[in-house]
């Protein structure tokens, strides 16, 4: 089923792009990068908000499909978050790895329990079709969905198990740094637990739809647009979040700005900083699971990006993409933890099912971007290399056409 509405978009996409042919300006706009969203295990049931690094309004309807595949690997592991303030005092002052908390009862040793396993490898497939309204507005409707695999060959060839493995024992990270040589490869074992008791579990092929994501840009003109060549951006966002463990409303902000700098012999330098601020849940439909209990997810991000173009007007791009994600859950719980987990057994990470709950997420970006007067190929890879898990590594290609026009 899931292969034949890839089928169906790809058949349509080719239909409307053959009726665009005759249409011969290059519509590069700005930075028009790929949705580069993390597939992580928590923020794929959010509407997080992909940064915009466009110049202006679109001048043309547009429609994109985006594939990321992410390989997240996160070993079974115990939380107890005592309830007590004395015994949080008491944690606060060892090292997390060492605190001596041993659960008895509620009565006795009253605390909240998670746990947690996530060993899979995501894909999200993303469907969006952005609006020119007018000169300075932008509307765009994004539909998510996402399937839960092995990440077997073919279909994962570089964020296989086998694939990242071979990469640490060969190259770096040294002989199954992180215990998937010791759980097995090509597993589907996602379970979480919050602390109200609600459990979240997945299995092979598992496929659910996300959510549905509206997102308005207004593009202001300042004198500066002329002057110095930067452009800003700002965003409104609302997402409606469908999927039977989180059902809900999001509501987000965002605010963009963009240097474009001409150079010699059909260069061009794009460099980019953008923020925004999603309030997650703002309204709950159900008691949905306890996916962080952090209301609000900012992230900040930065891009370069260098473009050439050929003597035909098309161009190649190539961006480089910082970006940092604010944490899922408070910060003040990691002071007082207790996580529990088979340390012995593997070589490092085991914690950080939970750990990276607790820490703002960071990666890199690497986009190459091909455009033609009727589509825009990309492609990316992103890595964390603070090598948290969530995810290790990731993929995504995206295809954009006009439309409507």
């Amino acid at each position: 089923m899931n292969k034949a509405i890839i089928l169906i978009i790809c058949f349509l996409g080719s239909s409307i792009l053959k009726a665009q042919q005759n249409d011969s300006i290059v519509f590069k706009n700005g930075i028009d990068s790929p949705n580069q969203l993390a597939t992580h295990h928590f923020g794929m049931f959010s509407s997080r908000i992909s940064t915009n690094f466009k110049f202006h309004a679109p001048k043309r309807n547009t429609f994109s499909f985006n594939i990321s595949n992410g390989n997240t690997f996160h070993p079974f592991v115990e939380a107890y978050l005592p309830k007590d303030p004395e015994t949080r005092t008491q944690l606060s002052q060892v090292k997390w790895h060492d605190r001596p908390f041993y659960f008895i009862d509620q009565e006795t040793t009253p605390a909240d329990y998670v746990n947690i396993v996530v060993d899979a490898v995501i894909k999200e497939f993303r469907a969006s079709l952005s609006l020119a309204l007018s000169k300075h507005h932008e509307l765009s409707i994004s539909l998510r969905s996402h399937l839960i695999t092995k990440g077997k060959y073919p279909f994962s060839p570089f964020t296989s198990d086998e694939s990242i493995e071979w990469f640490h024992s060969n190259i770096a990270g040294g002989e199954d740094p992180y215990g998937r040589r010791y759980y097995g490869l090509n597993k589907v074992d996602f379970k979480y637990t919050d602390r109200n008791g609600k459990v979240l579990e997945f299995e092979n092929n598992d496929f659910f739809i996300g959510g549905i994501e509206l997102n308005h840009y207004y593009y202001p003109e300042f004198l500066i647009n002329k002057s110095r060549n930067i452009f800003i951006n700002f965003g409104s966002h609302l997402g409606l979040n469908t999927s039977k463990y989180n059902s809900a409303i999001d509501l987000g902000v965002s605010a963009n700005a963009v240097k474009y700098i001409k150079l010699k012999n059909q260069y061009e330098l794009n460099i980019a900083l953008g923020a925004n601020l999603l309030r997650k849940n703002i309204i709950d439909f159900k008691d949905n699971v306890d996916l962080g209990n952090n209301p609000f997810l900012a992230t900040t991000e930065s891009t370069v990006e260098i473009t050439k173009y050929t003597k035909k007007g098309n161009y190649n791009a190539f961006s480089i993409n910082y970006q940092l994600q604010s944490r899922y859950n408070k910060k003040d719980e990691a002071g007082y933890y207790k996580l529990i987990g088979k340390w012995q057994e593997i070589n490092g990470g085991w914690q950080h099912g939970v750990s990276t709950l607790y820490k703002t997420l960071t990666n890199w970006n690497f986009t190459y971007t091909y455009g033609m007067p009727d589509m825009q190929l990309a492609f990316y890879v992103k890595e964390d290399f603070l090598v948290n898990n969530a995810p290790d590594f990731q993929t995504g290609f995206n295809i954009k056409i006009p439309v409507l026009n």
